[in-house]
């Protein structure tokens, strides 16, 4: 099974993530837990590339084609050899951060950048992803000072990736489950936990 965590910046993912591999590990199930962009050397370096301040006016395309190229290497190394020796993947973001980021936060096209990031992970989608719900204003004041490149962009295209994300949600609910990250952590660990275990026993019908 491949589980992905999306959401706005701050709305806790990364702690989310640790989270949810913990509890299906706990279950006895045999989890690897990854990150985008990231998860290989080659990719973790395109990380660092493309969220530096120190480019700032990277061209947008330019961005898009680096977080793909991420994503291919990330995939064929880490997510689908893991996909095939029956283990579960859980993902701190995936496609839908490039179509929330780039597709519509930067304007480049919602089909544009799905078909890109579809041919870069060979048609590839998780079965389940789980929407971090929040405010983005909120989220930001969780990031704190220390803003990455994309972080620090106005507050209307954080705006914009926040709806992204629900509207991906809305359009798809049958894979989708949208999560209300506001709350302790233990709250939000509860209620991901509910729509995981939702999911699968709707799928074991």
């Amino acid at each position: 099974m491949f589980i992905v965590l999306e959401g706005p910046d701050g709305s806790g993912k990364s702690t989310q993530t640790r989270l949810l591999v913990d509890s299906l590990r706990a279950a006895g199930k045999t989890v690897v837990q990854t990150r985008e962009p990231g998860g290989t050397p080659a990719a973790e370096a395109i990380r660092n590339l493309v969220l530096s301040p120190e480019f700032t006016g990277l061209d947008s395309r330019t961005e898009a084609l680096l977080f793909a190229g991420a994503r291919a290497e990330h995939v064929a190394n880490v997510i689908l050899p893991a996909l095939q020796r029956g283990e579960v993947v859980v993902c701190d973001r995936y496609i839908d951060s490039s179509i929330a980021y780039q597709g519509i936060g930067r304007d480049l096209g919602v089909d544009r950048i799905r078909n890109l990031s579809l041919w870069a992970t060979g048609d590839l989608v998780p079965d389940l992803t789980i929407v971090l719900d929040m405010d983005a204003t909120l989220g930001l004041t969780r990031v704190g000072n220390d803003l990455d490149r994309l972080e620090q962009e106005p507050q209307g295209f954080h705006d914009r990736v926040r709806k992204a994300f629900v509207e991906l949600a809305l359009h798809a609910p049958e894979r989708y489950r949208v999560v209300n990250a506001v709350g302790s952590i233990e709250e939000v660990s509860a209620r991901i936990n509910t729509a995981v275990e939702e999911f699968v026993a709707g799928r074991s019908a």
